[in-house]
């Protein structure tokens, strides 16, 4: 290896080595709330769906009926 591509690898490590240490933050206890909304959840409606389920039991005077089976008697 010569200096000048020795050189150009500690630039990139240096880099690399800048770049994963800005991917590690510290969460303070205050922030953590927010960050477990679910909102924040991927690949879920978050909020949205816990809002529509609460409307569609107010509408419908039942509640519980979207996740699980059973009669709509409510004898349970």
């Amino acid at each position: 290896m010569d200096s000048r591509s020795s050189s150009k690898l500690g630039i990139l490590l240096l880099l690399l080595l800048a770049l994963a240490a800005t991917g590690c933050v510290m969460v303070q206890p205050a922030q953590r709330e927010f960050l477990a909304d679910p909102a924040m959840t991927f690949g879920s409606e978050g909020t949205a769906g816990a809002m529509e389920e609460h409307v569609l039991s107010n509408r419908e005077g039942s509640a519980g009926a979207g996740a699980v089976t059973g009669g709509g008697c409510g004898c349970n």
